[in-house]
């Protein structure tokens, strides 16, 4: 039998879901990361699961991987020392970088610009020089690259990025450098730009390959060792991590291009939901994916995910493909606060984090957090993971009760006014990626996951009439659901810079076949058949004189027909309207071209549920009682894992897993479908 394992680390745990993929089956396991080595905790966890499934790790063919070591890296400050060679002229590109400053007005008197990932003294100038056309201007001089090299050399950098002017049309000045590097420094690794961004913007391009060399060597070691630490378990088959993009790469290819990866944890959810949604039959779905911390949202339009040009982490921006994720200081342990100035209830961005955690967890916590105030209302049963973990409600009310005291309202109304309070906070992140992007959540289901995801689904639906509102099977380990249920992707670009009125379909025809074949060479080094490739182009267009762009998809066969430019200009009309409200009588103009290589969908086959009668009766664990429109009320709790197909659970209720616990509202009622998601609706 074929086995796949998806692996998801998180801040708190790291969630494993292995499938067979003969049949189906599944096993899920969550055990503590190990942030000081995030491998640890994954080699525990894949021990643990191939126990639980009573296999061998020698049986597991895939293994599929989305991590936070890139991202945490750039977050802590934690990047190699980088080394930048840049063209004569330009050594303080970095520090120029772009003017525009985060913030509202007056921002520039109080935001603390970031230190460069490239520092000046870190920064070297040689001659040489390229023009837009690719033709070359000054020659190189052998003699000048060493001995700026040299410098670096001395310098002690663990990382070096060459980013010369004009080299995204030809690269052959930076490959020169790369070559006289690995004679000075064979032990430093090398990013050109030229290969990590060909594309114009010499700020833009230089950043992000500074951005990948700052991370390479962190990610390099930590994908080595992994690999290392699975093939001493006897696993020999494939090992891919997850892309900003929701697609996959190899480990080998993470290890050179790793700022790929800055938005890998989060784009996993975001692939989970994708599979969830195919096989509940819904095409559009808003994402809720509530952790301890924070919460991540996303908009998935006809089965196709938002993807966005940019990766934002901490201040870092970079042009890389990346899923468009937005993320909130909204989670199960975000904590609830009075300042002294305002006396107006605050929750977030704090959180508790996993230690000492949320003070219904016993584990030294003192200060009321979200998952408290759920307890306190009875929306969080005191037994957790099927029973392991018993929550401690006296302890939560009494944390509660300081909020409410200094508040000078009951118990209750301060839980309910922190539930209230961060499911606002989610209301807007969602709001960010639907209504500012000129979509009606109205036309949107909205499925929450992870741990806290299903606790609020429902109440949030209400504020977004986003229905149905998704509680799918096992979703606090969906993102490694979606780690094990994506594909491989490569993805490569050209910058075009060209009037669409002074441009044919030939001259794009050109630039098309030849991203083609490089993309198609990339997925076979992966070990992707040319059968199983599908290729899929893109193009970012904007009105001339616009300092940002809209991507669109292009169809080849439109191009080929000779009706490419005139199809892709009248959809760049109708988005740039949907986007902004208006479209333009002007010029509009053709700035890069894209080519993105999908290898074959995993066609895992999804377990159905047996058909029941309508009645959950038979899951009812016990009564129980929920805080509902000023006071508590009967409900039922129900074990998630003996609901049938069909089954209709009316609210208030309470749906309890291994990994996360549902809640249906008063005024609604869940339906399970026959895969077994809850699919709540008003009634």
């Amino acid at each position: 039998m074929a086995y796949r394992l998806g692996v998801d680390v998180g801040g708190t745990f790291t969630d494993l879901l292995l499938f067979n993929d003969t049949d189906g089956r599944c096993w899920r396991h969550k055990t503590p990361s190990t942030p000081h080595d995030s491998s640890e905790g994954v080699i525990v966890g894949v021990i643990a699961i191939c126990k639980l499934a009573g296999i061998d790790a020698s049986q597991i063919d895939v293994f599929l991987h989305g991590t936070t070591v890139a991202t945490n890296a750039v977050l802590e400050g934690k990047g190699a020392r980088v080394g930048l060679v840049v063209t004569e002229g330009y050594r303080q590109m970095m520090q120029i970088a772009r003017s525009l400053v985060p913030g509202g007005l007056a921002a520039w008197i109080v935001w603390p610009k970031p230190e460069p990932l490239a520092k000046l003294e870190d920064t070297v100038e040689i001659k040489g020089r390229m023009d837009a056309q690719g033709r070359e201007l000054r020659p190189l001089s052998d003699d000048d690259i060493r001995a700026q090299l040299l410098k670096l050399k001395d310098a002690g950098v663990q990382a070096l990025t060459v980013s010369l002017m004009n080299a995204y049309v030809d690269g052959r000045h930076e490959q020169r450098v790369a070559e006289i590097a690995a004679e000075l420094m064979p032990e430093v690794p090398v990013s050109l730009s030229h290969i990590v961004l060909p594309e114009m913007q010499e700020y833009e391009r230089t950043l992000t390959t500074v951005a990948n060399a700052a991370v390479r060597p962190i990610v390099g070691n930590y994908v080595r060792n992994l690999r290392a630490q699975l093939r001493k378990l006897g696993m020999q088959g494939r090992i891919a991590l997850l892309r900003s993009d929701g697609g996959l790469m190899s480990s080998e290819a993470a290890e050179e291009h790793p700022v790929a990866l800055l938005m890998s944890g989060p784009a996993g959810g975001v692939t989970g939901a994708l599979w969830v949604a195919k096989h509940a039959g819904l095409s559009n779905i808003l994402t809720l994916d509530v952790g301890g911390t924070s919460t991540d949202v996303a908009l998935i339009e006809n089965g196709e995910p938002r993807l966005v040009r940019t990766t934002d982490v901490g201040h870092l921006t970079v042009r890389v493909s990346a899923l468009d994720v937005k993320t909130v200081g909204a989670g199960g342990g975000s904590i609830a606060k009075i300042p002294a100035l305002t006396k107006a209830l605050r929750v977030g961005p704090e959180s508790a984090g996993a230690v000492p955690g949320p003070v219904c967890y016993g584990r030294g916590g003192k200060v009321a957090t979200v998952t408290d105030a759920n307890v306190v209302l009875g929306y969080l049963p005191e037994n957790l993971l099927g029973g392991a973990f018993k929550l401690d409600r006296v302890a939560a009310r009494a944390a509660v009760q300081d909020i409410a005291d200094a508040m000078g309202v009951s118990l209750f109304e301060a839980a309910r006014g922190i539930i209230d309070i961060v499911n606002e906070n989610m209301f807007g992140a969602l709001r960010m990626i639907s209504v500012q992007q000129g979509y009606d959540p109205r036309d949107f289901a909205l499925m929450g996951f992870g741990g806290a995801g299903p606790l609020h689904v429902n109440a949030v639906a209400k504020l977004m009439g986003s229905w149905p509102a998704v509680s799918p099977v096992s979703p606090g380990v969906l993102c490694a659901l979606g780690d094990a249920t994506t594909r491989m992707r490569a993805e490569t670009a050209r910058s075009f810079s060209r009037l669409v009125s002074r441009s044919t379909d030939a001259d794009v025809l050109a630039v098309l076949q030849t991203m083609q074949a490089q993309v198609q060479e990339a997925l076979a080094r992966d070990g992707v058949t040319a059968s199983d490739i599908e290729i899929r182009f893109e193009a970012d267009l904007r009105y001339t004189g616009q300092a940002f762009e809209v991507p669109m998809p292009v169809q080849l066969s439109d191009v080929q027909a000779g009706r490419g430019l005139a199809t892709l200009e009248a959809a760049f009309h109708e988005a740039h309207k949907r986007l902004f409200t208006f479209s333009m009588d002007t010029e509009t103009e053709l700035v890069n071209l894209r080519a993105v290589a999908l290898g074959k969908a995993p066609e895992l086959p999804a377990l159905e549920l047996p058909q029941g009668d309508g009645s959950p009766l038979a899951a009812k664990v016990r009564d129980h009682e929920m805080w509902v429109g000023g006071g508590f009320k009967p409900a039922v709790i129900y074990d998630r894992a003996l609901l049938r197909a069909g089954d209709v659970i009316p609210g208030p209720a309470i749906v309890t897993e291994m990994d996360s616990t549902t809640v249906i509202l008063a005024d609604c009622a869940g339906r399970v479908d026959k895969f077994g998601n809850i699919l709540i609706n008003p009634v």
